[in-house]
């Protein structure tokens, strides 16, 4: 099914997000777990979010709109990305920021390569958004990369 959905903007801060009333799906995760990948088979629009074998590719916070009342929101990997710490220190910035501070926000998508599964950093962010009150929904991607015993 393809829903009418599109690239709206992208944004390096909160004050450049969009100014509109759309609740908002956030995705994040770590760096190529397939965020941009699983926002394109929800919304059935391949490429409508950018993807890319090389971790660390998405630095922004990438609003796209579906439908004419729900936006979804490509959230920056963290992890193993390879940039400057400083790039790397702003870009956490940017997204905690947003994820704290955003109202439009009502739920995240916490997208997890199900070859490695949770770690650290997958429960305190799990953690810190149920103490925040939002709405916590995990995704495990790349299952169809593992062998039939391991899924």
């Amino acid at each position: 099914m393809k829903l009418e959905a599109r690239f709206v903007s992208s944004a390096s801060a909160l004050a450049g997000c969009p100014r509109w009333d759309m609740p908002e799906i956030a995705f994040t995760g770590r760096s190529n777990a397939g965020k941009s990948s699983l926002i394109n088979a929800l919304v059935g629009i391949k490429g409508m979010a950018r993807t890319s074998k090389t971790p660390g590719r998405t630095r922004l916070l990438n609003f796209f709109a579906v439908g004419s009342e729900l936006a979804f929101v490509d959230l920056p990997g963290y992890g193993y990305a390879r940039m400057p710490e400083s790039e790397a220190e702003k870009v956490s910035a940017m997204t905690s920021e947003y994820l704290n501070r955003r109202i439009n926000l009502i739920a995240l998508v916490l997208v997890i390569d199900a070859r490695r599964g949770p770690e650290r950093e997958e429960f305190a962010l799990a953690n810190a958004m149920v103490e925040h009150g939002r709405e916590l929904l995990i995704a495990a991607t790349k299952a169809d990369k593992l062998k039939r015993s391991e899924r």
